[in-house]
């Protein structure tokens, strides 16, 4: 440390950096003001906070009256003291008030060596005057009676509490003023943890006196530490958690429990119990039976990551190390449940989740690049390799990091370095916790000049070149937590990477067992294949192998995210290969994150869309972001449409132009189900681009047979032809899986012979059908015609005037049900929308549909709901045909359609959705009905299409509980540990449409 040279003049207040006006004067009052006393005032000018120093040691003289004589004799000529005592009054305002309310304490500042563990046990019991229960002691257990109780134990026991923190602190923070013995963390974190200790063993003497009086204590009871201080690695300000075993478990084992509890509380820090068996509603004192037995049959995962750091503290140490030796060995075995992967992903949302969004910079316990980030991934590391290597079974994590870069699984950079970061967090948090006594975790605010310059000082922290302290602290605020925030990378993924490539062999032993046992934790059901796909990935030859090597670490966590990483693994594999050629590909990963994060997102969640990607992979341009938000959003369908229409029609043969418009479908099917998956595009949306593209593609089909037709004819068609959308195309509503259901219609012109003419659209139609229906990579084209006049049996094509005769003598009610969502979606415009008047008043005849027909409609319900369903589908979940399913909705719009769109044109609509609206503002339902009915139909919608996306295919019915209900329910932008709620959201939202169902057909 640079020192100044001692002078013979007195320096300023301003050059000692002592910036209170009054400063001058207190010097003068303590006789500092002279030559003589240079070399003190040099030393309190480099105490963390010299103004609060001086004025402290006011404060100080006047408390002690004449023993100030004797502090400034010593002040002078001991540096070990004036290191203790400047260093420790400069950083600490509670403690500082403490010195000088308790003036004699100064003498404990005089001891050049902390009190041994064996000392602070005695100060602490003598405190409350406790003495062993005869024969404990002996037994090797921590029993004692205290003779004090009530208020007055409290006093006496905060006190002599408060007074070993005044040692600790003052040997902690000496070496920022004097070339004194630095305190590392270890050390720190370990004292404090052996104060708890004495402490609660105090407290809990009391609590026995309290409860039992003078009467045998009747039962065996045992403090087990948890967190921090059964890490031994415990902070100035922390809550203590504990986890109590009693025999009996009893009300008295409950009292004394309680009380220990309270008075500890009270006297020192929080005492915490809630990370014992079912937490804060279980019960507070448990037998070891009893503790076993939830263990084995009801924990859940992080209640053994909590065990990891359990410690018999104090009580009955034979019953306390009893539990120890049997919950240790359940940790681990804890990452071989299958559960293991889903409730530590649900630990990390839920610990990032705790953050204020504008305290996440500041905080150093839950923040980015945190010291739960360390903590959590060692741990997890622990919990993996721990199973097989009994080396990494230690608690404090800095010697968990050592275990793990000494055994291996972390590479020796990589473990010095984040030892480093987590060891200078944890200072940071110890001064800012010690400079009031108060349980903080949060970094001054970036504006606040002062306090960071405190804190600078207060962790030792020195100018560097061109910057001040404050400079410095800053710029390793920032560094530190940059290297953490990359935690998972450098301990998960990297030691990967170099274990498959076999690089630096003198600093990693990770082997194949090894890293299968670390893909395992990660989600990777089959991991001995992930580890080849990772092998194969980054042995890629030349440049593509190196940049692999670069991005794989981040592409592997962002996989990791997804609930099927093993199908996202060699989804991107099969990606890397097909794009082999690509430069462009590795390049836009390694350079733009959000496409990366983007992308393995979809390759982990979608089958549909990575089988599609690998054709059309242009499309992962539009991962990146644009001036206005995502590229995927920023494309509307109708320009999609006319491009599309633009390359077909240029074709000159049926192939080529079904070839190149499956082209434009297939990347536009890509782009909105990437946009889904991603939570960019709502249900409305995404259905009314499907829509778009399916038209589109009709169109196109249907102009380039026209084409060719006449120029093989040699002369203009003999017809024109219309294509009627239907069902769910019709009404702007198609889903991944589904048909184009339409009509084709045609009208001959005035010169050609109308048989010629129906003959000839017979053709056209025939071959659009067949052409689009060709077997196919694809998504399948299917156009479906089955819902014409006289269904299968009818012909394909008929003029407007045969479908105007037929619906007018013919017209079954769930033909006219059908024509409701009759909509014009290819061919001639103008034909179609004669289509459309002709049939109005079909599907809205004046004064509604006969009652006649609304029964048959009402009949025709009950049948498909008691036989449509496939055998063995569950109704509560089969989203088509299902209790409160797509089918109910739409039937229940289209009846209040039929029965009263005559009176209301705004119901004159093929939208299920924008219909609702309609009967809603008509007030046939009401608002609270309406809405309940929208809600089911985009809730099954969502569900859907998430089926499809999930499985690559046309399905209806969703899984029941397990990894596939994880994997749809997160493709419809649910979390994946949510899945239960998923399902439960859907059976409660399709129940209560139901119920509306039933009210407008009648039960």
């Amino acid at each position: 440390m640079t020192r100044r040279p001692g002078r013979s003049a007195v320096p300023s207040a301003g050059r000692l950096g002592l910036l209170d006006t009054s400063a001058p004067q207190n010097l003068a009052e303590l006789g500092w003001n002279t030559p003589e006393s240079v070399d003190v005032l040099w030393a309190l000018s480099r105490a963390p906070d010299a103004d609060l120093a001086l004025r402290t040691l006011v404060r100080l003289r006047g408390a002690v009256e004449d023993e100030w004589s004797e502090i400034d004799a010593t002040l002078r000529t001991n540096k070990s003291f004036r290191g203790r005592l400047f260093g420790v009054i400069g950083s600490s305002d509670a403690l500082a008030d403490h010195l000088v309310a308790e003036p004699s304490t100064w003498r404990l500042l005089l001891a050049d060596e902390l009190p041994d563990r064996d000392e602070v046990d005695r100060r602490m019991l003598e405190s409350a005057g406790a003495e062993a229960v005869p024969g404990e002691v002996e037994k090797g257990n921590r029993v004692y009676r205290a003779k004090l109780t009530g208020p007055k134990s409290v006093v006496a026991l905060r006190l002599a509490y408060r007074n070993l923190i005044l040692q600790l602190a003052a040997h902690d923070v000496a070496s920022t003023v004097e070339d004194e013995p630095v305190m590392w963390l270890p050390e720190v974190g370990a004292y404090l943890s052996d104060l708890a200790d004495a402490a609660l063993t105090a407290a809990l003497a009391v609590a026995f006196t309290e409860v039992c009086g003078d009467d045998p204590i009747p039962v065996r009871i045992a403090v087990i530490a948890m967190g921090k201080c059964g890490a031994r690695e415990l902070n100035y300000v922390s809550d203590v958690d504990v986890i109590f075993v009693s025999d009996p478990a009893d009300g008295v084992a409950s009292r004394i429990a309680g009380e220990m509890m309270r008075i500890g509380s009270l006297a020192f820090f929080e005492v915490d119990a809630a990370l014992r068996p079912e937490g804060k509603s279980g019960a507070l004192t448990r037998t070891l039976d009893s503790h076993v037995a939830y263990y084995e049959r009801w924990a859940k995962t992080w209640e053994f990551q909590a065990l990891l750091k359990s410690r018999a503290m104090t009580g009955d140490m034979e019953l306390a190390n009893e539990y120890i030796a049997a919950v240790k060995p359940m940790v681990w075995k804890a990452a071989e449940r299958p559960d293991f992967v889903p409730e530590v992903q649900k630990m990390r949302r839920r610990v990032e989740s705790l953050v204020p969004e504008g305290e996440r910079d500041r905080n150093l316990k839950l923040g980015q690049g945190s010291l739960r980030d360390v903590e959590f991934a060692v741990q997890l590391l622990q919990m993996v390799h721990g199973r097989v290597d009994e080396e990494l079974r230690v608690m404090p994590t800095v010697d968990a990091l050592a275990a793990l870069t000494a055994g291996g699984y972390v590479g020796r950079d990589d473990g010095a370095n984040l030892s480093a970061s987590y060891q200078f967090l944890r200072l940071l948090e110890h001064r800012l916790q010690l400079q009031r006594m108060k349980r903080t975790h949060l970094l001054p605010k970036p504006d606040d000049t002062e306090g960071l310059r405190w804190l600078a000082r207060a962790a030792h922290i020195r100018r560097e070149g061109e910057l001040d302290a404050t400079g410095v602290l800053r710029e390793q605020i920032r560094h530190q937590t940059l290297r953490v925030r990359r935690l998972h990378q450098k301990l998960f993924y990297r030691p990967l990477l170099e274990a498959v490539t076999r690089f630096k062999p003198d600093e990693l032993t990770l082997s194949d067992e090894s890293a299968e046992r670390r893909l395992a934790a990660l989600g990777y059901a089959m991991p001995d294949r992930a580890l080849s796909h990772i092998r194969a990935l980054s042995n890629a030859p030349g440049r593509r192998g190196q940049i692999q090597l670069l991005i794989l670490p981040q592409l592997l966590e962002h996989i990791g995210d997804t609930p099927d990483p093993d199908a996202g693994l060699l989804n991107y594999r099969r990606l890397c290969e097909a794009l082999e050629d690509k430069d462009w590909f590795l390049r836009l990963l390694r350079d733009d994150g959000v496409v990366a994060e983007r992308l393995m997102k979809v390759l982990g969640t979608s089958e549909f869309i990575a089988n599609m990607l690998m054709r059309s992979p242009e499309v992962i341009h539009q991962y990146s972001d644009g001036p206005d938000g995502p590229k995927l959003c920023a494309i509307r369908p109708e320009d999609v449409a006319k491009g599309l229409i633009a390359s077909t029609v240029r074709q000159e043969d049926m192939k080529r132009a079904v070839a190149v418009a499956r082209s434009h479908r297939r990347a536009e099917l890509v782009r909105v189900a990437s946009a889904d998956v991603l939570g960019l595009m709502d249900v409305p949306t995404v259905c009314k681009a499907l829509s778009s593209v399916w038209a589109a593609v009709l169109n196109a089909a249907l102009t380039v047979a026209i084409n060719i037709s006449e120029r093989d004819r040699g002369k203009p068609a003999p017809a024109r032809i219309a294509v009627i959308g239907m069902g769910r195309l019709g009404g702007g509503e198609l889903g991944y899986g589904s048909d184009a259901d339409v009509l084709f219609v045609c009208q001959p012109d005035r010169e050609a012979d109308e048989s010629e003419a129906v003959r000839w659209s017979q053709t056209i139609a025939e071959t659009v059908r067949s052409a689009l229906g060709s077997p196919s990579a694809d998504p399948p084209l299917e156009v479906d015609t089955g819902l014409r006049p006289e269904g299968r049996n009818g012909p394909v094509v008929r003029t407007l005037a045969a479908y105007s005769a037929y619906y007018a003598q013919w017209a079954q009610p769930w033909e006219v049900q059908a024509l409701l969502r009759a909509h014009q979606v290819a061919g001639d415009e103008a034909l179609g929308i004669d289509f459309l008047h002709m049939i109005d008043h079909v599907r809205y005849p004046v004064g509604g549909v006969s009652n006649e027909a609304v029964k048959e409609i009402r009949r025709i319900k009950a049948r498909v709901d008691a036989e449509r369903l496939p055998r063995g589908a569950d109704p509560a979940t089969h989203t088509k045909l299902g209790r409160g399913g797509l089918a109910d909705i739409e039937w229940t719009v289209q009846l209040l359609q039929l029965r009263y769109a005559h009176r209301y044109r705004s119901l004159h609509n093929t939208s299920t959705l924008e219909s609702l609206d309609a009967i809603g503002a008509a007030e046939l339902l009401s608002e609270n009905d309406v809405a309940l009915l929208k809600n089911a139909w985009i809730t099954a919608t969502k569900a859907r299409n998430a089926l499809v996306l999930v499985r690559g295919k046309p399905v209806d019915q969703l899984p029941g509980p397990g990894k596939q209900l994880r994997q749809i329910a997160y493709a419809a932008g649910w979390p994946e540990d949510q899945a239960a709620d998923f399902l439960e959201n859907y059976l409660r939202v399709t129940r209560r449409a139901k119920a509306v169902v039933l009210k407008v057909f009648g039960a």
